[in-house]
């Protein structure tokens, strides 16, 4: 803020984050309208509030052109994700996975094992986008061959991805959350277990009885018919499983995961042309657009088309407008004005870490991005922590609760975009079942009833920091 600008009220807040807002729900809702127009006309109604503040004209496109700038490896992600789904539909990988997996998990433990397969994925490589990507797109596959809906299977999947994800010292959310806080990432991976186990056992138990009700109603014959036709129009082979082995084991090194996820999307073409006998264009073609199969079975014919650069664009925009609705909210000072005035009710650990989820929970609403959440909310409540003597390791779970578990909720968010172009369902839809989610931030609170919170802060020095930093950089 400059002499010449002023913070907004919480009137002029209101009036506009309740148009966008209303805006994004009659678009998506009750139009049936892409919320990529909604973010557009929410991009005026800011730049509006902030020219009314006092800000000129270039200053706030210079901040929403950073804030795209800042999310530029998201970006660069989801279009990876997309070539490589398209690659690996074309070289019968994903088709291959989904025949296995239809011929050997049973039916009735489907979901809980859906769950245990990302969080596992997750959690060695480190990336919730590349787990869903991978094992999360052919997890969708066996699920809806068994007939089991998608947004429950989608449920399982961000379930397992989103816990692997925050537990991975891998993870760049966990690194974010726990630099920012001022604490160590072990430690903080450690604050973090309690709570996560607990509630990863009550999301399993709940997918297991999900299962069971599921499971008896499924009908094998169209399995059967699943699995003849993918063995029909793909060549299916145990060879087609060293593709996502690879990429695995390269994330799980900590590689950078553009030129992983990109150089899994190259094999994908040669397992194309070599395995499935296409023509060398058409396999190189499959990393732009898939050609729709005829199996004869709707489902599947609309997941083998699914994949491809060219499916991507449409989430593209959305995270473009999204990052730079974010920088525009933080540059006329919205989020932070909000968060000022919340704090005010905070009396104890109890107020104190439902605040700081909902502030995270805040940064992914309005911020459209998983970062901005990361970022803004430890910068906004560190003082606040300190005040009250609370433990910064606090701090680091709450935003790590808050921030990435949300992320998924928010549907013009960079992850709520990826997640629902990926799986292929809506935001909306899965939304319900993303039980993990739910039964961590309520267990946070719960604990915060009997824990004391407080105690020495474990800070890391400035070049833990700084290391900290440089591998957050090459993280998806």
């Amino acid at each position: 803020m400059t002499s010449n600008t002023r913070l907004p009220s919480l009137l002029q807040i209101t009036l506009v984050l309740g148009t966008f807002l209303c805006l994004a729900s009659a678009f998506t809702i009750r139009f049936g309208l892409p919320v990529q127009l909604a973010l557009f006309t929410g991009w005026f109604l800011v730049i509006a509030l902030g020219i009314f503040l006092g800000h000129n004209y270039d200053e706030l496109e210079k901040s929403a052109s950073k804030g795209i700038h800042d999310g530029m490896s998201a970006i660069l992600i989801l279009l990876s994700v997309g070539v490589l789904t398209g690659t690996w539909v074309a070289g019968g990988i994903v088709p291959s996975i989904i025949y296995f997996g239809l011929n050997s998990i049973s039916p009735v433990l489907f979901l809980p094992t859906a769950v245990l397969i990302c969080s596992i994925t997750a959690l060695a490589t480190g990336t919730s986008w590349g787990a869903a990507g991978t094992a999360g797109i052919a997890m969708m596959g066996i699920g809806q061959g068994m007939g089991i809906p998608a947004p429950v299977t989608a449920g399982a999947v961000l379930s397992g991805v989103y816990f692997g994800d925050k537990l991975s010292p891998l993870s760049d959310s966990v690194i974010l959350a726990a630099s920012m806080s001022g604490v160590k990432v072990p430690s903080h991976i450690r604050r973090m277990l309690p709570i996560s186990l607990t509630s990863y056992l009550i999301t399993v138990l709940l997918f297991a009885v999900a299962g069971l009700q599921y499971g008896q109603n499924i009908d094998l014959q169209q399995i059967n018919q699943i699995t003849h036709s993918l063995s029909s129009h793909f060549q299916i082979s145990w060879v087609a499983l060293i593709p996502p082995a690879i990429v695995i084991a390269m994330l799980a090194r900590n590689m950078p995961a553009f030129p992983v996820i990109t150089f899994g999307a190259f094999m994908g073409s040669v397992w194309a042309y070599v395995f499935q006998g296409q023509d060398p264009i058409l396999a190189v073609k499959s990393a732009w657009i898939l050609t729709s199969p005829d199996t004869g079975i709707n489902v599947l014919d609309q997941l083998l088309s699914s994949g491809g650069m060219y499916n991507m664009l449409g989430s593209l925009a959305v995270i473009i407008f999204g990052l730079g609705f974010g920088g525009l909210l933080d540059k006329v000072g919205v989020i932070s004005a909000i968060a000022k005035r919340m704090e005010k009710r905070i009396k104890n650990e109890t107020s104190l870490t439902s605040f700081t989820i909902a502030t995270a929970f805040m940064g992914n609403l309005l911020g459209s991005a998983m970062y901005v959440s990361l970022i803004l909310t430890p910068r906004l409540l560190t003082n606040t922590y300190d005040r009250m003597k609370a433990d910064r390791h606090l701090l680091s779970r709450n935003s790590e609760f808050g921030g990435t578990l949300t992320s998924g909720m928010v549907p013009w968010s960079d992850n709520g975009i990826f997640m629902a172009g990926v799986l292929g369902v809506s935001t909306f839809e899965y939304l319900p079942y993303m039980w993990l989610s739910f039964s961590c931030i309520v267990v946070a609170i719960l604990v915060s009833y009997w824990s004391p919170g407080k105690g020495q802060t474990e800070k890391v020095s400035k070049g833990s920091f700084v290391e900290n930093n440089n591998q957050l950089e090459t993280q998806a």
